[in-house]
């Protein structure tokens, strides 16, 4: 921590500004960040999200139901991949890193990085953060008659179905504050929430308290827009033709930077000399990612983004203004892992005509093949994705994927006993499916890779809420200390439910003159995705002047209306951005038992809002007039 003055300048000051970088996003994201990135002198904090919902189950399971002598490897090994080639700069450079690679295991994490401290000779001190297990107390509560009711749903867990293996609640940055205030140069986490890290850094540089609910509510936001890497840098942003693919700035989008200020403003920007974007546009996207209401939780704070701003005061630098503080909740986020069964898939590719027949040919002749087997599967669908176009130049365009889904809990029914080592001979999903091809749709062709018809593991994840007072949160520093971190003092309960409304006042169309029909799209950039079967759907417009059309046309009533057959019919969630020109949808349990167990492609629910903005609407011909995003 040095004092410096901010890059361009702060409001024209000189003060004391931590620079923290996002160097993962996921386990499969880029190696290069951290290497690259450790080689800057001037960033105070290098931090990368390793895990997810999905990897969060296998881990969580491997942990739950390993022996007790197993090798304990319930963690990301590809952070220890990443840190090897900058480990030497992140010493040199005196950089401190916090990770959430160590997923279900971080002591074993925090051990295997230690060693590689010391095969390279080098003074750096590790510390892990323990607490995230509260399968115990989870199983206590739950004897005790809690119902623990699902976040999407609010269906309680005792109509589940499956048998919960673990639990795991979302930390907050406290624990990553004291753990580097007490000397660690590496931190190594559990499942902390995604925006913790940025939290308990802050908190340490600028050694705000935990009542400091402003500053602390500016870092929940700053974690939330940075913790997914090169998506506020351009990744998945709607502009992405004209701003990337057109000037050829879209095969290395640079890593943010967050510069954030003792008073808890801060800055977006990104690596120099890498590609992608830094604008308005782009950060309002992220900011519309996986959130669920004007409200956004933590368990060191609440923060309200409904009254945020955001400025570009310079080429790849955003300021953001406007978050207000709140107190924490006395709960945080728990997710439960359950073994949900065996799924597995069997694709055919159907051409030309009658589409709808082949289909439903396939269908009568693998149904009659399963017999009275069909009640063992949970799931049983035959999707169809694409469409045959008019006339098609190619074959290619005049060809769709169907798609045979199934899930049980019968192992056996799902790889022919090949979990077993017996031979492929028995009734099996995937023999059903492809004995009829011999008397099947003209053209009948089966992929020819047929290994996702043999039954694989899937789990099933459920959120709920934990109090805050029954998680045991520790730090274990680098000298075998164990600092206890206690559970928010202040905090203040909030209704399951957040705001949720139409606009006021709804202008009607013809307010704008003659209008084009047109997809929502060609205005209108957007951003979706999941949290547990939660589906998160953030639209905006880039003008001031077509943010009341925006808030007029996007009921939530023309919303399922857009949805089409895509509807579940289930709670819609909406509210209001003003200063960013955005509308925000939560669509309640959308998306088929989340990411972990879903029967559909969209398992992240990523593709809702590209569904959306395909959608045709009355666009005032004014606005289209400017072109298209």
């Amino acid at each position: 921590m040095i004092d410096v003055p901010t890059p361009n300048g702060v409001n024209g000051t000189s003060e004391r500004v931590m620079k923290i970088a996002g160097v993962s996003g996921g386990v499969f994201d880029r190696f290069r960040a951290l290497e690259d990135l450790a080689k800057d002198p001037s960033i105070d904090v290098l931090f990368g999200d390793w895990i997810s919902e999905i990897s969060m189950t296998f881990r969580g399971h491997q942990r739950a139901t390993r022996p007790a002598d197993a090798e304990r490897l319930a963690f990301e090994m590809s952070f220890v991949a990443a840190l090897k080639p900058a480990i030497k700069d992140v010493a040199k450079n005196k950089i401190k890193i916090v990770s959430n690679a160590g997923s279900c295991d971080p002591e074993a994490l925090a051990k295997v990085v230690q060693q590689v401290v010391k095969d390279y000779g080098l003074d750096l001190k590790v510390a892990f953060v323990t607490g995230d297990d509260v399968s115990e107390q989870f199983r206590e509560a739950l004897k005790a008659g809690e119902k623990f009711p699902s976040l999407p749903s609010d269906t309680p867990i005792d109509e589940w179905g499956v048998e919960p293996v673990c639990a795991q609640a979302y930390l907050g940055g406290a624990g990553i504050a004291e753990a580097l205030t007490s000397g660690a140069d590496i931190v190594i986490c559990g499942r902390v929430a995604d925006a913790s890290p940025v939290i308990g850094a802050a908190m340490w540089y600028h050694k705000w308290g935990r009542e400091d609910y402003d500053q602390l509510a500016y870092a929940l936001v700053a974690g939330h827009l940075l913790e997914c890497s090169s998506y506020v840098t351009g990744g998945y942003y709607t502009g992405f033709k004209k701003e990337l693919l057109q000037v050829n700035n879209c095969t290395n989008c640079g890593f943010p930077i967050g510069e954030i200020q003792a008073n808890g403003e801060f800055i977006i920007t990104k690596e120099e000399t890498a590609g992608g974007v830094v604008n308005v546009h782009t950060v309002t996207s992220q900011l519309l990612y996986e959130i669920q209401g004007p409200l956004y939780y933590n368990s060191d704070v609440t923060a309200r983004i409904d009254s945020i701003k955001l400025e570009e005061e310079a080429p790849n630098r955003v300021r953001v203004t406007g978050v207000i503080g709140l107190p924490p909740p006395p709960t945080t986020k728990i997710g439960i892992t359950a073994q949900g069964g065996w799924q597995a898939e069997v694709h055919f590719f159907l051409t030309g005509l009658d589409i709808e027949e082949k289909v439903e040919l396939v269908k009568r002749q693998t149904l009659e093949s399963m017999g009275n087997y069909r009640k063992e599967f949970q799931t049983l669908a035959f999707n169809v994705t694409g469409s045959v176009a008019v006339n098609p130049n190619n074959q290619a365009s005049a060809t769709v994927d169907l798609r045979i889904f199934a899930q049980s809990r019968n192992a056996d029914l799902m790889s022919a006993g090949q979990h077993k080592g017996v031979a492929p001979d028995e009734p099996s999903f995937g023999k059903w499916c492809i004995e009829n091809c011999l008397q099947g749709y003209p053209g009948g062709t089966p992929a020819m890779d047929l290994r996702q018809s043999v039954g694989k593991p899937f789990f099933e994840y459920w959120v709920a809420l934990f109090p805050q007072e029954k998680i045991s949160h520790e730090v274990h520093t680098h000298d075998g200390k164990t600092i206890a971190i206690t559970p928010p003092t202040n905090s203040k309960t909030y209704p399951r439910q957040q705001d949720s409304y139409d606009t006021s006042s709804p202008l009607p169309l013809d307010t704008w003159g003659e209008t084009v029909k047109a997809p929502l799209g060609h205005i209108a950039h957007g951003r979706s995705g999941d949290k547990s079967s939660d589906c998160n759907l953030g639209l905006f417009v880039r003008h001031a002047d077509e943010w009341d059309w925006l808030r007029s046309l996007l009921s939530v009533g023309k919303l399922r209306e857009l949805l089409g057959e895509e509807d579940k019919g289930k709670k819609i969630d909406r509210f209001e951005i003003p200063a960013l020109n955005a509308v925000h949808f939560l669509l309640r349990d959308h998306l088929d038992r989340g990411a972990n167990s879903s029967s559909t492609y969209d398992i992240l629910g990523k593709n809702v809002c590209e569904y959306i903005r395909c959608k045709l609407v009355e666009i005032p011909k004014v606005f289209y007039e400017r072109g298209i995003i």
